[in-house]
């Protein structure tokens, strides 16, 4: 199945784990990447700039209405709600959700509704339960779920919940993620190929 989008949830020790993830992933990376990261309301620009230091691929923090992109890690600002739409994110600031803005169910869930089975979500370290019922969400319409196993995330209760919540998602260790999406990419690649033949 081809995908259009990832998604990436993280919270408490996300900022390691991320900059794990993103930068075993090759400049040339064929799906947008969606980044949902909790953190205080009144923070910088400064999330987007240390992960562009820790990979090849080109971060940006997202402003309304940016398309998404190819080879891209769309960093979801602080104090809004990212959503995913046909080809570009767009910015609300409708009330927290599991007492965050950004949510990540919020994303998930909008990714899954916009791209059905072209979805693929990855939970990581984390210590609420926010991106459990998107992830979910994300299954329910034909996606594809991630979540970093708990014995390897700083703090295991976002990917505990996930694993609870859809026991059907593949349970990776850190290491193993940017492989995994890798291989998942090359296997798009091949799908769209022989679609276009």
């Amino acid at each position: 199945m081809p995908y259009s989008i990832v998604t990436v949830g993280t919270s408490w020790g996300g900022l390691s784990a991320m900059m794990k993830l993103l930068g075993g992933l090759p400049e040339k990376f064929p799906i947008p990447i969606v980044v949902v990261q909790h953190r205080s309301k009144d923070s910088d620009k400064l999330l987007a700039q240390l992960l562009q230091d820790a990979t090849a691929l080109t971060v940006c923090e997202i402003e309304d209405k940016d398309a998404l992109c190819a080879g891209t890690v769309h960093v979801a600002p602080a104090n809004y709600h990212t959503l995913i739409e046909p080809g570009y994110v767009s910015l609300t600031t409708e009330e927290p959700v599991r007492f965050s803005r950004p949510s990540i169910d919020v994303t998930f869930a909008s990714a899954a509704d916009t791209y059905r089975s072209e979805t693929l979500g990855i939970i990581l370290t984390g210590a609420n339960e926010d991106g459990a019922r998107g992830l979910a969400h994300i299954l329910r319409r034909g996606g594809r779920g991630l979540i970093q196993d708990p014995k390897t995330a700083e703090i295991p209760i976002m990917p505990d919940a996930a694993i609870k919540a859809v026991p059907a998602a593949e349970v990776l260790k850190l290491g193993d993620l940017a492989p995994r999406l890798l291989q998942l990419s090359r296997d798009n690649t091949k799908l769209a190929q022989r679609t276009a033949v």
